[in-house]
């Protein structure tokens, strides 16, 4: 896990980080336990940190822990999983 705070917001269907008052946020739709990652925003002034890969890492360790599968949609968590095949388990 990384050095910030993952925050499952499940009202709104995203996992966050809050930082500097900035909200960064991957997306997702769950269909029966599978979440279908949508969107991956990290505002400009947080950018070049790793902050991206930082949330979808966190993300996909908790979407583990919870026992769900995981679906990437967004070319942000596609490329991500092609660069880090260990998380391909996490496929339905």
């Amino acid at each position: 896990m990384s050095d910030y705070t993952l925050v499952h917001n499940k009202k709104e269907n995203q996992y966050e980080y809050h930082i500097e008052g900035h909200l960064a946020q991957l997306v997702y739709d769950d269909q029966d336990g599978v979440l279908y990652i949508t969107h991956t925003l990290v505002p400009k002034e947080l950018g070049g940190r790793g902050i991206a890969g930082a949330l979808t890492k966190d993300a996909f360790e908790d979407i583990e822990k919870c026992g769900l599968k995981v679906k990437p949609m967004c070319s942000y968590t596609v490329a991500y999983l092609e660069k880090h095949p260990e998380y391909k388990r996490l496929l339905p």
